[in-house]
């Protein structure tokens, strides 16, 4: 039995993931922001036989307050064993283009809370010697494009972030996973209207980061082949690849 915290839980693909996780019967610790969804989730993931769930709302733009967040989790579950980061928001291009301030809020949510709370984990993994700090990421920050550039120079750098972290916490036995979803079908992505046979189910990346830790990997494209995707892509010269609509 495991000891999980969930960062960002109420995302389709964190309560995906817990799903699996319940199943396996493993204590559960749930953080996000809307409160009633959290209530709902612990009853749901104590039928489908989580041996125990707690949770709590917390902004986690508010930087100030992630240690006593991540304090009382600590508390609850007793200890951490896994940790799986999901809070994100898919933001608006066009309006990061026209306005800083909606750039800056873009990557505080997805760059810059997401290592406020890796800072503080690596710590408590680093002196434990011990678990697993899973990341979800995305192939977006393999390599930038002019139709979402600001949310992916955010996971840009929580690829690069979580990829030093790696190096750093290895001789500790501590395993960081950075997960990278291509697309998928959840309400962060509904208004997109054309989806085509590359999307995947909240489910479909569960599976992956669930195999992902306990395969003890580095990282996780999900699905695999966006391994292959991501080459192509980032091996385009740049001198071609700035002349494309992408």
């Amino acid at each position: 039995m495991k000891k999980i915290l969930i960062i960002g839980a109420t995302s389709a693909i964190a309560e995906a993931t817990a799903r699996l996780w319940a199943a396996q019967g493993h204590q559960l610790y749930l953080l996000g922001r809307n409160a009633e969804h959290l209530q709902n989730m612990a009853a749901d993931l104590k039928i489908r036989g989580a041996e125990s769930v707690s949770y709590a709302a917390s902004d986690l733009n508010d930087f100030a307050k992630h240690a006593a967040a991540l304090d009382a989790a600590t508390q609850a579950l007793g200890g951490l064993d896994i940790v799986l980061i999901a809070h994100g928001t898919l933001g608006d291009q066009k309006a990061s283009e026209q306005d800083f301030s909606v750039t800056l809020q873009e990557l505080n949510t997805n760059a810059i809370s997401v290592i406020s709370l890796l800072t503080h984990l690596a710590n408590h993994f680093e002196a434990h010697k011990h678990g697993s700090i899973a990341v979800i990421s995305s192939v977006a920050g393999d390599r930038g494009r002019q139709s979402n550039y600001v949310y992916g120079t955010a996971k840009g750098a929580v690829t690069l972030f979580t990829q030093g972290l790696r190096n750093r916490l290895h001789k500790s036995g501590v395993q960081v996973l950075t997960i990278k979803p291509g697309f998928v079908d959840t309400p962060m992505t509904a208004g997109i209207d054309k989806k085509g046979l590359l999307w995947a189910s909240p489910e479909a990346i569960a599976r992956s980061i669930v195999s992902g830790i306990e395969k003890r990997r580095d990282v996780v494209y999900a699905p695999w082949f966006w391994i292959g995707i991501m080459a192509v892509i980032r091996g385009i010269p740049e001198r071609v690849f700035k002349k494309l609509r992408l």
